[in-house]
Protein backbone atom coordinates (compact mmCIF):
# COMPACT_ATOMS: atom_id res chain seq x y z
CA UNK A 1 0.00 0.00 0.00
CA UNK A 2 2.20 2.79 1.32
CA UNK A 3 3.86 3.43 -2.06
CA UNK A 4 1.84 6.50 -2.94
CA UNK A 5 3.08 9.16 -0.55
CA UNK A 6 2.79 11.87 -3.21
CA UNK A 7 -0.99 12.12 -2.89
CA UNK A 8 -0.73 11.87 0.87
CA UNK A 9 -3.87 9.74 0.84
CA UNK A 10 -2.21 6.45 1.78
CA UNK A 11 -0.53 6.39 5.15
CA UNK A 12 1.33 3.50 6.73
CA UNK A 13 -1.15 1.74 8.98
CA UNK A 14 -0.18 -0.19 12.10
CA UNK A 15 -0.91 -3.93 12.22
CA UNK A 16 -3.63 -3.34 14.84
CA UNK A 17 -5.29 -0.78 12.58
CA UNK A 18 -5.07 -3.11 9.62
CA UNK A 19 -6.38 -6.04 11.65
CA UNK A 20 -9.39 -4.06 12.86
CA UNK A 21 -10.26 -2.58 9.46
CA UNK A 22 -9.93 -6.04 7.84
CA UNK A 23 -12.12 -7.58 10.54
CA UNK A 24 -14.77 -4.85 10.15
CA UNK A 25 -14.77 -5.23 6.36
CA UNK A 26 -14.91 -9.03 6.60
CA UNK A 27 -17.77 -9.02 9.13
CA UNK A 28 -19.79 -6.55 7.09
CA UNK A 29 -19.33 -8.67 3.95
CA UNK A 30 -20.25 -11.79 5.95
CA UNK A 31 -23.58 -10.44 7.22
CA UNK A 32 -24.54 -9.36 3.70
CA UNK A 33 -23.67 -12.62 1.98
CA UNK A 34 -24.26 -15.41 4.50
CA UNK A 35 -27.63 -16.46 2.96
CA UNK A 36 -25.73 -17.41 -0.21
CA UNK A 37 -23.20 -19.28 1.90
CA UNK A 38 -25.92 -21.27 3.65
CA UNK A 39 -27.35 -22.13 0.22
CA UNK A 40 -23.87 -23.19 -0.92
CA UNK A 41 -23.34 -25.51 2.08
CA UNK A 42 -26.76 -27.17 1.57
CA UNK A 43 -26.06 -27.70 -2.15
CA UNK A 44 -22.60 -29.12 -1.47
CA UNK A 45 -23.86 -31.54 1.18
CA UNK A 46 -26.69 -32.79 -1.02
CA UNK A 47 -25.85 -36.24 -2.31
CA UNK A 48 -27.55 -38.06 -5.18
CA UNK A 49 -30.68 -39.49 -3.52
CA UNK A 50 -31.70 -42.91 -4.81
CA UNK A 51 -34.92 -44.63 -3.78
CA UNK A 52 -35.33 -48.01 -5.43
CA UNK A 53 -34.11 -47.62 -9.01
CA UNK A 54 -35.47 -44.12 -9.31
CA UNK A 55 -33.18 -41.19 -8.65
CA UNK A 56 -35.24 -38.78 -6.59
CA UNK A 57 -35.33 -35.13 -7.62
CA UNK A 58 -32.89 -33.14 -5.49
CA UNK A 59 -34.53 -30.99 -2.84
CA UNK A 60 -32.32 -27.98 -3.50
CA UNK A 61 -31.98 -26.74 -7.08
CA UNK A 62 -29.93 -23.74 -8.04
CA UNK A 63 -28.89 -20.84 -5.89
CA UNK A 64 -32.14 -18.85 -5.72
CA UNK A 65 -34.16 -22.06 -5.59
CA UNK A 66 -32.20 -23.19 -2.55
CA UNK A 67 -32.55 -19.80 -0.85
CA UNK A 68 -36.30 -19.89 -1.54
CA UNK A 69 -36.71 -23.47 -0.27
CA UNK A 70 -34.86 -22.73 2.97
CA UNK A 71 -36.88 -19.55 3.54
CA UNK A 72 -40.16 -21.32 2.80
CA UNK A 73 -39.49 -24.40 4.95
CA UNK A 74 -37.57 -22.87 7.85
CA UNK A 75 -38.29 -19.16 7.74
CA UNK A 76 -36.07 -16.29 6.60
CA UNK A 77 -33.96 -16.32 9.75
CA UNK A 78 -32.64 -19.79 8.83
CA UNK A 79 -30.59 -18.20 6.05
CA UNK A 80 -28.56 -16.39 8.70
CA UNK A 81 -28.04 -19.57 10.72
CA UNK A 82 -24.28 -19.63 10.87
CA UNK A 83 -23.87 -15.89 11.24
CA UNK A 84 -22.55 -15.84 14.82
CA UNK A 85 -19.70 -18.32 14.29
CA UNK A 86 -19.37 -16.72 10.85
CA UNK A 87 -18.58 -13.43 12.55
CA UNK A 88 -16.23 -15.14 15.02
CA UNK A 89 -14.52 -16.62 11.99
CA UNK A 90 -14.28 -13.34 10.09
CA UNK A 91 -12.84 -11.45 13.04
CA UNK A 92 -10.11 -14.02 13.55
CA UNK A 93 -9.64 -15.22 10.00
CA UNK A 94 -10.41 -12.06 8.03
CA UNK A 95 -8.44 -9.89 10.39
CA UNK A 96 -5.39 -12.14 10.35
CA UNK A 97 -5.24 -13.15 6.70
CA UNK A 98 -5.78 -9.65 5.32
CA UNK A 99 -4.05 -7.81 8.14
CA UNK A 100 -0.90 -9.90 7.83
CA UNK A 101 -0.85 -9.87 4.01
CA UNK A 102 1.05 -6.60 3.52
CA UNK A 103 3.67 -7.24 6.26
CA UNK A 104 4.24 -10.84 5.09
CA UNK A 105 4.48 -9.68 1.48
CA UNK A 106 7.14 -7.11 2.33
CA UNK A 107 8.90 -9.74 4.45
CA UNK A 108 9.15 -12.04 1.41
CA UNK A 109 10.55 -9.37 -0.92
CA UNK A 110 12.89 -7.82 1.65
CA UNK A 111 12.73 -4.35 3.16
CA UNK A 112 14.48 -2.35 0.47
CA UNK A 113 12.42 -3.68 -2.43
CA UNK A 114 11.26 -1.11 -5.01
CA UNK A 115 8.81 -1.54 -7.91
CA UNK A 116 5.99 -3.99 -8.64
CA UNK A 117 6.07 -7.01 -6.33
CA UNK A 118 6.20 -10.21 -8.46
CA UNK A 119 3.00 -12.29 -8.57
CA UNK A 120 4.78 -15.34 -7.12
CA UNK A 121 5.58 -13.42 -3.93
CA UNK A 122 1.97 -12.22 -3.66
CA UNK A 123 0.75 -15.80 -4.00
CA UNK A 124 3.27 -16.98 -1.42
CA UNK A 125 2.17 -14.28 1.02
CA UNK A 126 -1.49 -15.18 0.45
CA UNK A 127 -0.81 -18.88 1.02
CA UNK A 128 1.07 -18.13 4.24
CA UNK A 129 -1.50 -15.80 5.83
CA UNK A 130 -4.44 -17.95 4.70
CA UNK A 131 -2.98 -21.14 6.20
CA UNK A 132 -1.97 -19.44 9.42
CA UNK A 133 -5.28 -17.67 9.93
CA UNK A 134 -7.50 -20.67 9.31
CA UNK A 135 -5.48 -22.93 11.61
CA UNK A 136 -6.49 -20.54 14.38
CA UNK A 137 -10.06 -20.08 13.12
CA UNK A 138 -10.94 -23.69 12.20
CA UNK A 139 -13.30 -24.30 15.18
CA UNK A 140 -15.41 -21.30 14.15
CA UNK A 141 -15.66 -22.67 10.62
CA UNK A 142 -16.70 -26.12 11.82
CA UNK A 143 -19.46 -24.73 14.03
CA UNK A 144 -20.66 -22.51 11.20
CA UNK A 145 -20.98 -25.45 8.78
CA UNK A 146 -22.70 -27.62 11.44
CA UNK A 147 -25.27 -24.91 12.15
CA UNK A 148 -25.87 -24.22 8.45
CA UNK A 149 -26.13 -27.91 7.57
CA UNK A 150 -29.16 -28.52 9.78
CA UNK A 151 -32.25 -28.36 7.61
CA UNK A 152 -35.92 -28.68 8.41
CA UNK A 153 -36.39 -31.16 11.25
CA UNK A 154 -39.34 -33.52 11.70
CA UNK A 155 -41.65 -32.40 14.56
CA UNK A 156 -40.42 -33.39 18.01
CA UNK A 157 -36.79 -33.82 16.98
CA UNK A 158 -34.60 -31.40 18.95
CA UNK A 159 -31.92 -29.34 17.25
CA UNK A 160 -28.36 -30.61 17.58
CA UNK A 161 -27.20 -27.26 18.96
CA UNK A 162 -29.17 -24.42 20.49
CA UNK A 163 -26.67 -21.83 19.28
CA UNK A 164 -23.03 -21.14 18.48
CA UNK A 165 -21.60 -21.24 22.00
CA UNK A 166 -23.65 -24.34 22.80
CA UNK A 167 -22.26 -25.95 19.62
CA UNK A 168 -18.65 -25.31 20.65
CA UNK A 169 -19.19 -26.85 24.10
CA UNK A 170 -21.31 -29.78 22.84
CA UNK A 171 -18.70 -30.72 20.23
CA UNK A 172 -15.93 -30.59 22.84
CA UNK A 173 -17.99 -32.67 25.31
CA UNK A 174 -19.14 -35.31 22.83
CA UNK A 175 -16.27 -35.49 20.36
CA UNK A 176 -13.28 -34.07 22.22
CA UNK A 177 -11.34 -30.84 21.72
CA UNK A 178 -9.57 -32.27 18.67
CA UNK A 179 -12.92 -32.49 16.88
CA UNK A 180 -12.99 -28.68 16.61
CA UNK A 181 -10.14 -29.09 14.15
CA UNK A 182 -12.05 -31.58 11.97
CA UNK A 183 -11.43 -30.94 8.30
CA UNK A 184 -8.33 -28.86 9.06
CA UNK A 185 -6.50 -30.49 6.10
CA UNK A 186 -8.87 -29.44 3.30
CA UNK A 187 -9.66 -26.25 5.21
CA UNK A 188 -6.03 -25.12 5.30
CA UNK A 189 -5.67 -26.14 1.65
CA UNK A 190 -8.87 -24.32 0.69
CA UNK A 191 -8.20 -21.13 2.59
CA UNK A 192 -4.54 -20.88 1.72
CA UNK A 193 -5.44 -21.38 -1.96
CA UNK A 194 -8.49 -19.12 -1.93
CA UNK A 195 -6.72 -16.45 0.11
CA UNK A 196 -3.81 -16.46 -2.33
CA UNK A 197 -6.22 -16.42 -5.29
CA UNK A 198 -8.24 -13.56 -3.77
CA UNK A 199 -5.54 -11.29 -2.44
CA UNK A 200 -2.97 -11.90 -5.16
CA UNK A 201 -5.49 -11.56 -8.00
CA UNK A 202 -7.06 -8.49 -6.39
CA UNK A 203 -3.59 -7.01 -6.11
CA UNK A 204 -2.67 -8.04 -9.64
CA UNK A 205 -5.95 -7.04 -11.33
CA UNK A 206 -5.86 -3.67 -9.59
CA UNK A 207 -2.22 -3.15 -10.57
CA UNK A 208 -3.08 -4.00 -14.20
CA UNK A 209 -6.20 -1.79 -14.31
CA UNK A 210 -4.31 1.17 -12.86
CA UNK A 211 -1.86 0.97 -15.78
CA UNK A 212 -4.71 1.52 -18.26
CA UNK A 213 -4.99 5.24 -19.08
CA UNK A 214 -8.04 6.87 -17.52
CA UNK A 215 -8.33 4.44 -14.61
CA UNK A 216 -7.63 5.75 -11.11
CA UNK A 217 -7.62 4.13 -7.69
CA UNK A 218 -11.37 4.59 -7.25
CA UNK A 219 -14.47 2.62 -6.36
CA UNK A 220 -14.98 1.33 -9.92
CA UNK A 221 -11.45 -0.09 -10.03
CA UNK A 222 -11.96 -1.71 -6.63
CA UNK A 223 -15.26 -3.18 -7.87
CA UNK A 224 -13.68 -4.76 -10.97
CA UNK A 225 -10.71 -6.03 -8.98
CA UNK A 226 -13.01 -7.55 -6.35
CA UNK A 227 -15.05 -9.41 -8.99
CA UNK A 228 -11.88 -10.68 -10.64
CA UNK A 229 -10.60 -11.86 -7.27
CA UNK A 230 -13.86 -13.66 -6.48
CA UNK A 231 -13.96 -15.43 -9.85
CA UNK A 232 -10.37 -16.70 -9.61
CA UNK A 233 -10.89 -17.78 -6.04
CA UNK A 234 -13.96 -19.88 -6.88
CA UNK A 235 -12.41 -21.57 -9.92
CA UNK A 236 -9.38 -22.57 -7.91
CA UNK A 237 -11.02 -23.24 -4.58
CA UNK A 238 -14.33 -24.93 -5.40
CA UNK A 239 -13.16 -28.59 -5.35
CA UNK A 240 -11.36 -28.16 -2.01
CA UNK A 241 -14.40 -26.30 -0.72
CA UNK A 242 -16.80 -29.14 -1.53
CA UNK A 243 -14.48 -31.64 0.18
CA UNK A 244 -14.21 -29.35 3.21
CA UNK A 245 -18.01 -28.89 3.53
CA UNK A 246 -18.61 -32.63 3.19
CA UNK A 247 -15.96 -33.55 5.77
CA UNK A 248 -17.27 -31.01 8.26
CA UNK A 249 -20.94 -31.76 7.63
CA UNK A 250 -20.64 -35.56 7.67
CA UNK A 251 -18.25 -37.67 9.74
CA UNK A 252 -18.32 -40.65 7.33
CA UNK A 253 -15.04 -39.75 5.62
CA UNK A 254 -11.70 -41.04 6.89
CA UNK A 255 -9.46 -38.41 5.32
CA UNK A 256 -9.31 -35.63 2.78
CA UNK A 257 -8.26 -38.11 0.09
CA UNK A 258 -10.99 -40.56 1.07
CA UNK A 259 -13.59 -37.81 0.77
CA UNK A 260 -12.17 -36.67 -2.57
CA UNK A 261 -12.19 -40.21 -4.04
CA UNK A 262 -15.68 -41.09 -2.74
CA UNK A 263 -17.15 -37.84 -4.04
CA UNK A 264 -15.54 -38.42 -7.43
CA UNK A 265 -16.74 -42.03 -7.57
CA UNK A 266 -20.29 -41.48 -6.32
CA UNK A 267 -21.14 -38.06 -7.70
CA UNK A 268 -18.79 -37.60 -10.66
CA UNK A 269 -16.27 -34.83 -11.37
CA UNK A 270 -18.89 -32.09 -11.63
CA UNK A 271 -19.71 -32.58 -7.95
CA UNK A 272 -16.57 -30.57 -7.18
CA UNK A 273 -18.20 -27.56 -8.78
CA UNK A 274 -21.49 -28.03 -6.94
CA UNK A 275 -22.74 -24.73 -5.68
CA UNK A 276 -20.43 -22.87 -8.12
CA UNK A 277 -22.98 -20.14 -8.83
CA UNK A 278 -23.84 -19.41 -5.18
CA UNK A 279 -20.16 -19.75 -4.42
CA UNK A 280 -19.28 -17.13 -7.02
CA UNK A 281 -22.31 -15.06 -6.07
CA UNK A 282 -21.06 -15.14 -2.51
CA UNK A 283 -17.32 -14.85 -3.05
CA UNK A 284 -17.76 -12.29 -5.82
CA UNK A 285 -20.08 -10.10 -3.76
CA UNK A 286 -18.08 -10.90 -0.61
CA UNK A 287 -14.88 -9.68 -2.21
CA UNK A 288 -16.50 -6.61 -3.71
CA UNK A 289 -18.11 -5.62 -0.39
CA UNK A 290 -15.02 -6.55 1.64
CA UNK A 291 -12.45 -4.78 -0.53
CA UNK A 292 -14.66 -1.70 -1.02
CA UNK A 293 -15.21 -1.47 2.74
CA UNK A 294 -11.51 -2.12 3.40
CA UNK A 295 -10.37 0.56 0.95
CA UNK A 296 -12.88 3.01 2.46
CA UNK A 297 -12.04 2.16 6.09
CA UNK A 298 -8.31 2.46 5.46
Amino acid sequence: MGGDHGGGSKVQISFAGRFVSSAIAACFAEVCTIPLDTAKVRLQLQKAAVSGNVVALPKYRGMLGTVATIAREEGLAALWKGVIPGLHRQCLFGGLRIGLYEPVKSFYVGENFVGDIPLSKKILAGLTTGALAITIANPTDLVKVRLQAEGKLPPGVPRRYSGALNAYSTIVKKEGVGALWTGIGPNVARNAIINAAELASYDQVKQTILKIPGFTDNVFTHLLSGLGAGFFAVCVGSPVDVVKSRMMGDSAYKSTLDCFVKTLKNDGPFAFYKGFIPNFGRLGSWNVIMFLTLEQVT
